[in-house]
């Protein structure tokens, strides 16, 4: 049975009991209820009724729904097969867990402030969680991937004597563009904040000057971090490789020719790698910023290169044939 299919049946039920078992048991909660407590179980927070069953299902549908909208991309290779049934069976223990102890919690207790969460019962539910990832990802992972050609041929080319190419291509995140905007947003409403005079956090003892630093110190760096690995354009010419980060294309990595042993096109996915962004260590890396086509770049050392990019195997074939053209008496 489809993957999206499986998850959207087994979701229903989910969704069921985050509504039907708060609501049979309401008249015997108080309103508000503890929501959180402190390290002793003793609450010390609390929520409407109706605010609680709404944070429980955005706890599970959110996740829920991005799981149906990524299953087919997720399901092409085994590590993506195994994280999403591992996601799908933490989220599915994890979130009824959370939001039913609550109620056990207030259950028959007048006031809010009178609820007791035992500390037993998070401990239950992170081991729950976790089993069920386990076993999720286990059973849904599949056959293994066929392995990637490795010794493949690399592509090439031809060039007439005296004929001089270039290749350039370019890719975008577009959620890391995004993040870069709101944070760059974010710094300037602070910015202009304090100009007008607004957030100074007077007669607060200084707490509300330090929260608003480290605020704009994170934003300044998701602002910089965004911005480096949102886009990345790739050229190839007689000069080598040269890799250019963020919307202007600086700074520049530039890889000259002697340097590389061949190159080529493999489709890689994040899982593959580790994540989105820059992974790996020097001599062995990825620049990832979607998956699919990626140029890879041998060494003669016998380090690579990989990067997303689009259009990798004409970039691969036109390094093959600048190499060839230096190395031929």
């Amino acid at each position: 049975m489809n993957p999206r299919v499986i998850a959207a049946l087994w979701g229903l039920p989910v969704t069921a009991v985050l509504v039907a078992v708060p609501l049979a048991v309401r008249d015997r909660l108080p309103d508000p209820l503890a929501t959180h407590w402190g390290h002793d179980g003793t609450a010390d927070g609390s929520m409407a009724f109706g605010g609680f069953v709404a944070m429980g299902l955005l706890l599970w549908g959110v996740p829920w729904v991005v799981l149906l909208v990524v299953a087919g991309r997720a399901h092409t290779r085994r590590s993506g097969r195994m994280y999403w049934w591992g996601t799908l069976g933490f989220i599915s223990v994890f979130a009824p867990g959370i939001s039913l102890s609550t109620p056990a919690a207030n259950l028959d207790v007048l006031v809010w402030t009178a609820a007791r969460l035992p500390s037993w019962h998070v401990v239950a539910v992170l081991l729950l969680s976790g089993a069920a990832a386990v076993a999720g990802g286990l059973l849904g992972r599949g056959e293994p991937d066929q392995p990637s050609p490795a010794d493949a041929r690399p592509p090439t080319l031809r060039l007439r004597q005296g004929e001089r190419a270039v290749w350039v291509s370019r890719v975008t995140n577009p959620w890391m563009a995004a993040a870069a905007a709101v944070a760059g947003a974010g710094v300037c409403v602070l910015a202009v904040l304090r100009a007008i005079g607004s957030g100074t956090g007077a007669g607060l003892g200084g707490a509300l000057p330090v929260l608003v630093l480290v605020l704009v110190l994170v934003l300044v760096l998701v602002l910089v971090l965004g911005l480096l690995s949102a886009s990345v354009a790739v050229r190839v010419s007689d000069d080598g490789v040269a890799i250019g980060f963020g919307p202007f294309g600086r700074p520049v990595r530039r890889i000259r020719l002697s340097k590389i042993d061949s190159a080529l096109s493999e489709d890689l996915h994040p899982s593959q790698v580790g994540g989105w962004g820059f992974r790996g260590l020097p001599g062995r890396a990825t620049i990832m910023l979607r998956g699919g086509e990626c140029l890879i770049i041998r060494y003669r050392s016998g380090g690579r290169l990989a990067v997303s990019i689009d259009d990798a195997a004409r970039g691969a074939s036109l390094i093959n044939a600048l190499i060839a053209e230096r190395v031929e008496p």
